[in-house]
């Protein structure tokens, strides 16, 4: 029997490769997508995507998505606090797991498995420890297709916001770069595969430079423990827009 789960859904590459893999594996059925989302714009935090875009992927994908809406610049106890509001009703559920696509952030896993220990729920990392490249391959070797929605200025140009994830952009980025983004260096958005029933539309926006001070989201990839950001730079966004 499946054990039920919510799956914590970014909209990007590995939250789609990990749940592909959830529901090949057959041992948990995610009952629910969970995203957070900055209350003040409507977007995937860090990442920058529309919430039309993410409610889109919910439907193609055919799990329903619960959204949490952040305050602006909250802090960590904040953020603790409206994450146990959300999580703490889905034991009540039957609900015994949270699923994660995280790949090798052990202070991020360390953070994940601490919360969830006070609401009763059990972390899942069906990508840890995998190496970064072989997962950014495997995404794309299963038909995956993603396009690039945000890149860290210090490590990448802008040219590289708005490209398709392939073979051709993992052999253009600078030997400093995680094959996966694993450190923040970018951030993808994924429209088709094998997990949605049908493509995403959508069509490429401007590109816009904006100096990004975190909020205590841990899955903005500028989280440590102390709550204090890895990097204060700037990023490339490429805006998406629902077709």
């Amino acid at each position: 029997m499946e054990k039920k789960s919510i799956f914590n859904w970014s909209g990007g590459k590995d939250s789609s490769l990990c749940l592909h893999h959830v529901l090949q594996e057959r041992q948990y059925k995610v009952e629910k997508l969970l995203t957070t989302l900055s209350g003040a714009t409507q977007r995937v935090s860090m990442h920058g995507v529309r919430e039309e875009l993410l409610d889109s992927q919910a439907h193609s994908i055919g799990i329903p998505l619960q959204k949490v809406y952040l305050p602006e610049q909250a802090s960590m106890s904040a953020y603790n606090e409206l994450m146990e509001q959300t999580l703490s009703p889905f034991q009540k559920q039957g609900i015994t797991h949270a699923i994660f696509g995280d790949i090798n952030l052990e202070d991020l896993r360390t953070y994940r498995e601490q919360q969830l220990q006070q609401v009763n729920l059990q972390a899942l990392f069906p990508l840890w420890g995998q190496p970064t490249l072989q997962i950014t391959r495997t995404f794309i070797n299963l038909g995956f297709k993603a396009v690039v929605v945000c890149v860290n200025e210090k490590l990448l140009d802008a040219s590289f916001a708005g490209r398709l994830l392939d073979e051709s952009f993992l052999q253009d980025l600078p030997a400093s770069v995680d094959p996966a983004g694993e450190n923040g260096e970018f951030h993808t958005f994924v429209f088709d595969g094998p997990i949605f029933k049908e493509p995403v539309k959508y069509s490429l926006g401007e590109k816009v430079r904006k100096t990004y001070a975190p909020a205590a989201d841990p899955d903005d990839n500028c989280y440590k423990k102390e709550a204090k950001p890895v990097f204060d730079t700037a990023f490339w966004f490429c805006d998406l827009l629902p077709a």
